[in-house]
């Protein structure tokens, strides 16, 4: 007779699509693979030991999945992760683009852990940041796994080692390497403020009234600005501006909707129609810290809107 309860197991799902989420840099893909680990924790609930974790036992089963379901060599990235920044392009040729399957993607805010401890909730909220997300693409995966347990989730090396069947020692080093790795990109350390709540607020109503020079405002000297799935992606206030007052001005009389990504503020803006709708057109993750915008990442598609349960168009 089985020994744990499917409620046992399915108690662990949202925690689960963020730990599969940061592994892939793919909402979809951590769906799949949440799933197909309900799946086999159910059909293994004869297996578990009552004197081990709960928890330990179903996050070493979504491990051994996301395993199975990588798709190596290939790993996904944020534009600034393949070339530098570019220009606004002064002419109507097409950006160029890459397939979706190459590009980290959001992660609906409704995913985002939500721990007692505000220190707990702070590093759960940061390791979900886009960069962070698509520098960890970038680690072997054994480091990776050792680097999202211990930094992201607060895993102790011991729990690692149980999990991994491996030694303390070896989940140190793995650790230490991954760290190494990333360097500047580790894990950073944030503290949301009322500024940065006040600046999304601000992003939403200077987008409503396409004030570029209002939004130019609220963002940092050396903000980001990407498109996935273009490759172009611009850095500085300037090129920004150029942007919003050239190619985005397309976005003018847009509607917004405010929403949450990745432990970001985020906004889906809805393009007006000839028949007075509002069309499904980007959702923007605004990373923000000390009060300014330091990059905006645009995704964009109906399937976006239907991953963060929001609607096609609005009246």
């Amino acid at each position: 007779m089985p020994t744990i309860t499917a409620e046992e197991v399915d108690s662990h799902r949202q925690e689960l699509i963020a730990y599969c989420y940061r592994f892939f840099g793919s909402y979809a893909d951590a769906e799949d693979a949440v799933q197909e680990t309900m799946l086999r924790a159910w059909r293994r609930a004869d297996t578990f030991r009552s004197d081990s974790s709960t928890r330990t036992w179903i996050y070493s089963i979504a491990t051994n999945v996301c395993l199975d379901m990588r798709k190596a060599p290939s790993r996904r990235a944020l534009p600034m992760d393949l070339n530098g920044p570019g220009d606004v392009p002064s002419d109507n040729r097409p950006l160029r683009t890459r397939p979706d399957e190459s590009w980290i993607g959001p992660l609906p805010g409704r995913f985002l852990p939500q721990p007692e401890d505000p220190a707990d909730a702070a590093q759960q909220r940061d390791s979900l940041r886009l960069a962070f997300v698509a520098a960890l693409q970038t680690l072997p995966v054994l480091q990776r796994i050792v680097l999202i347990l211990r930094d992201a989730l607060a895993w102790s090396a011991a729990e690692c080692a149980e999990l991994l069947k491996t030694t303390v020692p070896s989940v140190n080093s793995a650790l230490t390497r991954a760290r190494r790795t990333l360097g500047t990109k580790a894990l950073p350390q944030r503290v949301g403020t009322g500024s940065d709540v006040r600046t999304a607020d601000a992003y939403v109503t200077a987008f409503e009234r396409y004030d570029v020079d209002a939004l130019v405002e609220l963002l940092s000297a050396e903000a980001e600005f990407s498109m996935p799935p273009f490759e172009l992606w611009l850095r500085g206030r300037l090129a920004i501006r150029e942007w919003w007052r050239g190619p985005g001005a397309v976005c003018r009389g847009s509607r917004v909707v405010p929403t949450s990504s990745n432990g970001c503020p985020a906004v889906a803006v809805y393009h007006p129609r000839e028949d007075g709708t509002y069309g499904a057109f980007a959702v923007h993750v605004l990373d923000i810290d000390d009060g300014q915008i330091t990059a905006i990442t645009h995704f964009m598609g109906a399937g976006v809107f239907g991953d963060f349960e929001l609607p096609a168009e609005i009246l």
